[in-house]
This record gives structure tokens, C-alpha cells and sequence, in this order.
């Protein structure tokens, strides 16, 4: 039986997330989280902190650290919603949607050229697999919280 854990571990530090900052954009270093928060952003119309926060699975302190960075780097705007002022909306500054649409790009470039080293066969097999896990773990009692 492979060692899982070992297999793992060398997939997180290839794709790069136990770098402190994930990309550079126009002179702007940006972490893997503030990437994440980004692309969540980009995904939704206007997203809550909350919803953002719990798709991310982020207690709402650390989250709104990171969020006021992004709003101080002019990436992101945060406006009260009219009709219920406790609650804020996300939305990304034009400099925000350029700089998630290229790390975006980077990805999925960085993604197309490891999946030319397989047979279509073979990238079928991974992309289902991925899914696999991804469902299996959604369904995990322990998904996301530290084993310990």
C-alpha cells in the first residue's frame, strides 16, 4: 500500500501551498488565501463576508484580516447592503478583477500544461478522481479539522 499521506504531501508542496504568497500581480504579492478570497469573489454576484468566509471555511476574524488587506491593496471593496447594514457585500475593484482573471489564467495554464504530460485517458481518470475525493470528503465527519 502507498504511503497516502507522503502521496499528499508532495501534491501540496508542487502545487504550491505551503508557499507564504501564491503569485505576484503587477508588483502586488498575494498569498494562497488572499488568492482563494479572490477567486470566491470572482465566482459569486456580490457574496456576504459571511458566505465567502464559509465557503472558505475560515473562522470570520481571520477572514476579515485578510479581507481589509485586499481592501487596503484597492483589490476589493466592502459596502454595507442598503436594507441590512450589519451585513457586508464583496465586490472586486477593477484592479481586483484583473489581477484574480490573470492568477486565474496562471492556474489554469499551470494546470493545462501538467495534464500534457497524460493521455486524455489518463487526465479523464485524474479529473474524476479529484471529484471522487472531493465528494468523499464533503461527506467527512472530519473533513478540514486538524485529526488531533
Amino acid at each position: 500500500m502507498e504511503d497516502l499521506r507522503e502521496l499528499f504531501q508532495v501534491m501540496s508542496r508542487r502545487f504550491g501551498f505551503l508557499n507564504k504568497n501564491c503569485c505576484q500581480v503587477g508588483g502586488e504579492e498575494i498569498s494562497l488565501v488572499q488568492s482563494h478570497i479572490l477567486y470566491e469573489i470572482l465566482r459569486k454576484d456580490r457574496p456576504s463576508i459571511q458566505q465567502v468566509a464559509d465557503t472558505l471555511g475560515m473562522d470570520i476574524t481571520t477572514f476579515s484580516r485578510q479581507v481589509q488587506t485586499l481592501v487596503k491593496m484597492e483589490l476589493v471593496k466592502k459596502t454595507p447592503l442598503p436594507e441590512d447594514r450589519r451585513v457586508s457585500q464583496l465586490i472586486l475593484t477593477p484592479q481586483g478583477k484583473y489581477v484574480a482573471a490573470r492568477i486565474d489564467a496562471e492556474m489554469n495554464q499551470y494546470l493545462k500544461e501538467v495534464f500534457s504530460n497524460m493521455s486524455d485517458f489518463e487526465r479523464d481518470m485524474v479529473i474524476n478522481s479529484i471529484k471522487l475525493l472531493n465528494d468523499a470528503m464533503s461527506k467527512s465527519t472530519v473533513c478540514c479539522k486538524p485529526l488531533i
